[in-house]
């Protein structure tokens, strides 16, 4: 089949989104479909990537790795009707989604949308008005979802949401899966040949964006007070975004020293964070907005028991008390549930078995194949209806 994907953020931007694009695109790619993206520039960056085009952009005014697609690309519609599509998916409901759900109403191409992100928890990014902006953020999703085919949702939880929000389209459960492959092994000293790490230390690890809505601060609060539990621990954070810098602010008001207790590795390329995976003993998440956490599946993939704040999507990778601890959203509860666990060598031996366990069902190619048999169906589908549509037009005719 072909494919296009249109997405408003793509390489080099690093987010959950794009490693869901990057990762089912590989798994399509070997399962013999020919994948093409249509997502935005970026100032500095360029690609020899064949099936990739790049619409013009501008850089976000609250974010600044972020850009923004113009939706005008010179002799789009011949490009179009020579790749002949089948299918397209788009990943936002915003400009690109828009691009790419105008092409698939004027091509009578059927058109998927995977509803990545719970929009409306993210208005503390608008001033002023904020439920306001929530009220028209929800209502722009489901307008936008009602013209859609189908929708994929990566957890149950988000599919109960978009029940609630009262959404006509059908929908489908599809969590971005982990390429299994390439957790076999990896360098569990990593970290500590890299920062300055005593030997002793427990590495509690997180990797996200450092964004508000990965609710961050409260990390922090929470591993002071593991901190003082357990002293011989450090906390890892993988990541880039525009909090970097007030986070380490935080970190040294609290008294925690950023070479040694917290530190800051930035964002690093997929085959290294393998090995920043390996090298930590306890995966922690505190985001409240996750409508999957990839990345807690990761962690998985390496035997990495979890300790997560219940959330959505959270609570569709993490089997509380099976392959790692699900808590509110207090700081007093969070660090129990990490100090309990580093504690009891029986229960993290179990829980780092579980954690294989999951990660391995929910694996990349399983996840590719489910998504493969929705295109299937939709593309027959959409075949069958053209058929009946000419037959019809073709009896009205004589």
């Amino acid at each position: 089949m072909k494919i296009a994907i249109f997405t408003d953020s793509f390489k080099p931007y690093t987010s959950g989104v794009v490693t869901s694009i990057c990762t089912f695109r590989e798994e399509l790619d070997k399962l013999g479909h020919q994948i093409y993206i249509f997502a935005p520039s970026y100032p500095g960056y360029s690609e020899n990537e064949d099936g990739v085009y790049r619409y013009y952009s501008v850089p976000s005014p609250t974010n600044p790795d972020y850009t923004l697609a113009i939706p005008i690309f010179p002799g789009m519609n011949s490009l179009l009707k020579r790749l002949d599509l089948d299918i397209i998916h788009v990943h936002s409901p915003f400009t690109m989604g828009r691009v790419g759900l105008h092409y698939a109403r004027r091509y009578d191409i059927p058109i998927v949308f995977t509803y990545h992100t719970l929009y409306d928890q993210y208005v503390h990014y608008v001033p002023v008005a904020q439920d306001l902006a929530r009220d028209v953020t929800i209502k722009y999703s489901k307008n936008f979802c009602n013209q859609c085919d189908h929708i994929v949702v990566p957890s149950r939880e988000v599919e109960t949401i978009l029940a609630d929000y009262d959404i006509k389209t059908p929908r489908s459960v599809i969590p971005t899966g982990v390429p299994i492959e390439k957790f076999n092994q990896g360098d569990r000293q990593w970290l500590r040949k890299h920062y300055n790490i005593p030997e002793k230390n427990r590495i509690l690890l997180f990797v996200g964006r450092l964004t508000k809505e990965k609710n961050l601060s409260f990390l922090l609060d929470a591993f002071k007070e593991i901190h003082k539990q357990t002293p011989d621990t450090s906390l890892v954070l993988t990541a880039q975004g525009p909090m970097e810098g007030e986070l380490k602010k935080q970190a040294q008001g609290l008294g925690l020293n950023l070479e040694q207790d917290v530190i800051f590795t930035g964002a690093l390329p997929f085959d290294t964070l393998v090995n920043v995976y390996y090298s930590a003993d306890l995966f922690v998440f505190s985001s409240v907005t996750e409508t999957q956490g990839l990345v807690l599946i990761e962690a998985m993939a390496a035997g990495l028991p979890v300790v997560a704040v219940r959330a959505y999507g959270v609570q569709d990778m993490v089997d509380d008390g099976v392959n790692g601890y699900l808590t509110s959203c207090s700081i007093l509860e969070f660090s129990q549930a990490v100090s309990k666990l580093l504690d009891d060598k029986e229960s993290y031996r179990s829980f780092s078995q579980n954690a294989l366990l999951k990660a391995d069902s929910l694996s990349s190619q399983n996840m590719a194949r489910k998504l493969e048999e929705l295109y299937l169906q939709l593309d027959i589908r959409n075949r069958r209806r053209r058929i009946r549509v000419k037959d019809l037009i073709g009896r009205f005719g004589s």
